[in-house]
């Protein structure tokens, strides 16, 4: 028992320093850019939807966590941020593409598939709460030059921070972070499969795939970064069919509704996001489900 333990351990490290090296050169990339994201999300109401989806489809948690600080100082619509969350990629973009001997592929499609999703649910917010509001109309470099991303850094739009902490200290730390979640999930799961054995594992999932997708929604609920990893390793694991990944991942959207519920006056709105994406989550990936199944059936 214990040499399948440490072979677990090993197996976990390597997997997880896969998506370390693959996270941290998406993440030094991004880095020079998260600030022009920032700005693009401040556009005007009937362009904010499909800019939004736009970019929550770039793989860094920052990007819901700056919507929802938009949203807050009023500077984005409701529609915007929805289609934000929805299109929110976050950490499970590069977990799919490090799986080069699998279905790598899976990471452009669930993207395919998202932003589209963030669009059509954007504008339908916005035509149910945003079309009698306004926005507000200052400019938006007068009252916020700086928004905090998901590890609480700051995002300087103007450039001028230190280029050592925004292009290498922060990328380094939020793939270490996202190494430790992958290597912990990872390693807990390879005890389950020694513990409980990976055909019953398999065989209950199998048994139960009709649930997959409402489970991998209720885990996409979890306002932070570890529920992509969760239900992405579980699908690069072969346990989870897409649809329930799907699911799962437009139901997530990092640290972006935490970033809502812990403002004392909108903390509601936080449920009322997920209250509007939940249709979503739950229609996309039993449709994918079923599509999934009917191919595997011909």
């Amino acid at each position: 028992m214990w040499e399948e333990i440490g072979h677990q351990a090993l197996h976990s490290l390597e997997d997880s320093l896969k998506i370390f090296a693959l996270a941290f050169l998406i993440y030094l990339l991004l880095s020079f850019f998260e600030g022009k994201i920032a700005s693009l999300l401040h556009k005007r109401a009937k362009l904010g939807p499909l800019l939004g989806a736009l970019s929550g489809a770039i793989p860094q948690c920052g990007v819901p966590v700056v919507a929802a600080d938009l949203y807050l100082s009023r500077h984005l619509n409701f529609g915007t941020l929805i289609a934000v969350f929805i299109a929110c990629s976050d950490e499970a973009f590069p977990i799919l593409l490090s799986d080069w001997n699998g279905e790598w592929w899976s990471a452009f499609l669930l993207l395919g598939i998202k932003i589209p999703l963030g669009v059509l649910g954007g504008y339908l917010a916005y035509a149910f709460f945003d079309r009698k509001k306004e926005i507000k109309e200052e400019a938006f470099e007068v009252e916020h030059h700086q928004h905090r991303g998901c590890c609480h850094h700051m995002i300087d739009e103007d450039e001028n921070g230190n280029p050592w902490h925004t292009h290498l200290w922060h990328p380094l730390e939020h793939s270490l972070k996202i190494f430790v979640y992958s290597y912990v999930i990872s390693f807990l799961f390879g005890l389950l499969f020694v513990f409980v054995g990976e055909e019953a594992i398999a065989g209950f999932l199998t048994d139960n795939i009709y649930l997959t997708p409402l489970l991998s929604t209720l885990v996409g609920l979890i306002p932070n970064c570890a529920s992509s990893v969760l239900l992405s390793n579980m699908f690069v694991g072969g346990f989870l069919p897409f649809g329930a990944l799907l699911s799962g991942l437009v139901m997530n959207a990092g640290l972006g509704p935490f970033t809502l519920f812990k403002n004392k006056k909108k903390w509601k709105d936080g449920f009322k996001a997920y209250g509007f994406m939940l249709p979503f989550a739950l229609i996309s990936g039993y449709l994918s489900l079923l599509i999934e199944l009917a191919l595997a059936f011909n």
